[in-house]
C-alpha cells in the first residue's frame, strides 16, 4: 500500500484524490490545504487522511511514501526546495513547474541533486485517443511536417484566491494553460523547439472581474506558431470562451503519407442532459493512398470519466507513477519535460507582449 501526502487539496488535489482511491493499492495519508472550505471538501474524499497545518506537519508523517503537489503554481518551486532540503520523498507536481524565468535555475539544480524520483503532472499526454495518436502518429503521417493543436473550450474555473486570474500567480495563460499543449508538441514531434511566434489577448471573459481593487491580466484566446530543430512545425489554437464545441481538443497532425487527428471532448459534466450522450473520443485516420478517412471510437471508463475532468487522463497517470514507486517502471514526464513546456510558455508570452519572434 503506497501512502500519499497532499499539498494542496482544492480542485484539481480532489481530482487527484478521487483517482488516487481508484488504483487499489494506494491511500491518502495526509492532506495540507490551508483554505477551509477545500480542506472540508477534500477531508469528504479522504475521512482516513489527517489534516495537517503545514508543509513541515505532512513531512513528519512517517508512513508517507509519496508527495503529491497541487497548490497554485507560483508556490511550486518553494515547496519542492522546502521538501528537498526535508525529507525528499518522490513526488507527483503539477503543471506548470514555474512560472517565471528566474525560477528555472532552481528547477535546474533540482533535477541535478534530489535523489528521488519527480514526475511533472502533463495528464493531457494519457487522455487516450492522445495517447492512440501518439503511438500511431509516425507511420501515419510518414513523418509529421505540421501538427495542429486547438483548444476550444470553457473559461478558466473559480479559484481560491483567485490565483489563476493574474500573471503573477499564474505564470500567465500561455504557461498555466497551454504548458499542456507545449509538451505535447515536443512528445508527438520528437523535435526540440527553436523559435516561438504568438498574438494573444483577453477580449471576453474577464473584463468585468475585479478582486480586491484588482482586474485580471490573464488572456482568453490566442494563436501560437513554433518552429522545431527537425525542421516540423507546430500551431497552438487556444478560444477559452467556446464551451459550446462537440469537443473541446482537436489534434491533427499530417505527412507525406497523410493525416491523424484526435478529437477529445470537455468534462463529462458540463455536457448538457437534453442534448443526448456526451461525445465520445475519437481517433482519426487519412491516409493519401488509398483515400479513405477512418474513424475510431476511443470509449473511456465511466467511471473514470466521473472521477475528474481530463478524459481519465490522471488515473492513467497515477497507474504510471505508481509503477515507478514499486519499482516497476520509470518516470515519463521530468523535471526537464515540464521545465521545456513553461520555457515555450513563458517564450509564447514573450511574443505576444511584443509582437516579435523568440528564440529558444
Amino acid at each position: 500500500m503506497i501512502n500519499y501526502g497532499i499539498i494542496g487539496a482544492g480542485m484539481m488535489g480532489q481530482e487527484h484524490i478521487r483517482n488516487i482511491h481508484l488504483l487499489g493499492d494506494a491511500r491518502v495519508e495526509a492532506i495540507f490545504e490551508p483554505d477551509p472550505v477545500m480542506a472540508n471538501g477534500a477531508k469528504g474524499l479522504a475521512p482516513e487522511a489527517a489534516m495537517v497545518g503545514s508543509i513541515d506537519e505532512i513531512l513528519e508523517r512517517n508512513a508517507l511514501d509519496c508527495l503529491l503537489i497541487a497548490s497554485p503554481n507560483h508556490v511550486h518551486v518553494d515547496q519542492m526546495e522546502q521538501i528537498a532540503a526535508r525529507r525528499p520523498l518522490p513526488m507527483l507536481v503539477e503543471k506548470p513547474l514555474f512560472t517565471t524565468s528566474e525560477q528555472a535555475e532552481r528547477v535546474a539544480k533540482l533535477s541535478r541533486d534530489y535523489p528521488a524520483p519527480i514526475w511533472v503532472a502533463m495528464e493531457y499526454r494519457y487522455m487516450p485517443p492522445i495517447a492512440m495518436m501518439v503511438d500511431r502518429a509516425e507511420e501515419a503521417t510518414g513523418g509529421i511536417k505540421m501538427l495542429t493543436v486547438r483548444e476550444h473550450r470553457f473559461p478558466f474555473l473559480d479559484k481560491v484566491g483567485a490565483w489563476n486570474r493574474f500573471n503573477a500567480t499564474s505564470g500567465g495563460t500561455l504557461v498555466e494553460k497551454c504548458c499542456h499543449f507545449f509538451d505535447l508538441m515536443r512528445l508527438i514531434l520528437r523535435a526540440e523547439p527553436v523559435r516561438v511566434m504568438a498574438s494573444a489577448a483577453g477580449d471576453v471573459n474577464h473584463a468585468a472581474e475585479e478582486y480586491q481593487g484588482n482586474r485580471p491580466d490573464i488572456w482568453d484566446n490566442g494563436y501560437v506558431i513554433v518552429d522545431f530543430d527537425n525542421g516540423a512545425r507546430a500551431m497552438l489554437e487556444l478560444c477559452m470562451f467556446a464551451e459550446g464545441s462537440r469537443y473541446q481538443e482537436h489534434l491533427s497532425a499530417v505527412g507525406p503519407s497523410g493525416k491523424i487527428e484526435a478529437l477529445v471532448p470537455g468534462p463529462t459534466r458540463f455536457w448538457p442532459e437534453g442534448l443526448g450522450p456526451a461525445p465520445v473520443p475519437q481517433l482519426v485516420l487519412s491516409p493519401r493512398n488509398p483515400k479513405g478517412e477512418q474513424i475510431l471510437d476511443v470509449p473511456v471508463d465511466p467511471t473514470l470519466l466521473e472521477a475528474g475532468d481530463h478524459n481519465g487522463s490522471t488515473f492513467y497517470q497515477h497507474q504510471r507513477f505508481l509503477n515507478v514507486l514499486q519499482g516497476q517502471g520509470k518516470v515519463e514526464v521530468t523535471l526537464e519535460d515540464g521545465a521545456r513546456a513553461v520555457a515555450m510558455g513563458l517564450a509564447a508570452q514573450e511574443s505576444a507582449r511584443t509582437g516579435q519572434a523568440v528564440l529558444l
